[in-house]
């Protein structure tokens, strides 16, 4: 771990990266206390409506006069919930069928990547998009339609690095000693299967946010008054190009995380690739 934290601090976009989910973190957490109207997180004061940036309001007000910079800030909370909810279930579904498939073979393995490939054959986007109209627009359709759609890819990544460490000469020698089939995964295979799976899951915390501000946008997430940043922006449509900074302030947070998000992960995905590496 030490040298991974070393390696990573020589790689000053993965810095970059990580001091923007920290500081996206920290807004989360601390969201209630740092925003300058916590209220405007629901209230309306339709006398300041759509007021340019200045000194009181820093980002402007919306058309209901609420505090932009503060929603942005408690929008950060929703936006990382929702990332977080929607890869820890992927991961879930994911990575126990990848384990499965890998390990067992037969039948069984040849169901699980087949599923697998067909979904995967789908734009995420397309599909999450399709499921959350079959259902009513809310902010848990969202995250049930996401994670349904992104769990093939944790499933795909630990498949082929449980073959791989299934070949590998401590495995054969496990089971030459007696050890069961559970002791073998849990034990051996799924902790040295976790570094891709790692790296994976902190890109797809960004690209879920994305695909959230997208359904969010037409109207198959958040719904109002929630503090959404996609919601915001589909909100702003209207007042364009006149209030500009009621759109450009909620995309640059979308903007910002997820480049964040990505940066990081390109980071961590450059350590643990073996292939990488060496081609450096």
């Amino acid at each position: 771990m030490r040298a991974i934290l070393v390696k990573l601090a020589r790689d000053v976009p993965a810095m970059l990266g990580l001091a923007i989910v920290v500081f996206v973190l920290l807004l989360a957490v601390f969201g209630p206390w740092l925003a300058p109207y916590p209220e405007d997180a629901s209230a309306s004061h339709l006398l300041r409506r759509l007021k340019p940036p200045s000194a009181e309001y820093p980002f402007g007000t919306d058309n209901l006069g609420r505090d932009i910079f503060s929603r942005v800030i408690l929008g950060a909370r929703g936006a990382l919930g929702i990332a977080l909810a929607v890869v820890t279930t992927a991961m879930l579904i994911g990575v126990p069928l990848g384990l499965i498939a890998g390990y067992r073979g037969g039948w069984l393995s040849e169901t699980i990547m087949r599923v697998t490939d067909v979904v995967l054959a789908i734009p995420q986007l397309i599909l999450a998009l399709a499921l959350a109209q079959l259902m009513s627009p809310s902010l848990e359709s969202a995250m049930l339609a996401l994670s349904l759609t992104y769990w093939p890819f944790f499933t795909r990544i630990v498949y082929g690095e449980t073959r791989r460490i299934t070949s590998s000469l401590f495995v054969d020698a496990l089971r030459g000693v007696g050890a069961g089939t559970a002791r073998i995964v849990f034990l051996h295979i799924l902790p040295n299967s976790l570094s891709p799976v790692i790296v994976r899951a902190t890109i797809g915390l960004g690209f879920t946010i994305l695909v959230a501000a997208v359904l969010g946008f037409l109207g198959m997430g958040a719904t109002p008054p929630a503090p959404d940043w996609g919601l915001a922006i589909a909100e702003s449509r209207v007042y364009l190009p006149r209030a500009w900074w009621y759109v450009t302030f909620p995309g640059l947070a979308i903007l910002l995380t997820v480049m964040g998000f990505n940066l990081l992960g390109d980071g961590l995905r450059d350590i643990v690739d073996p292939r990488i590496r060496r081609s450096r």
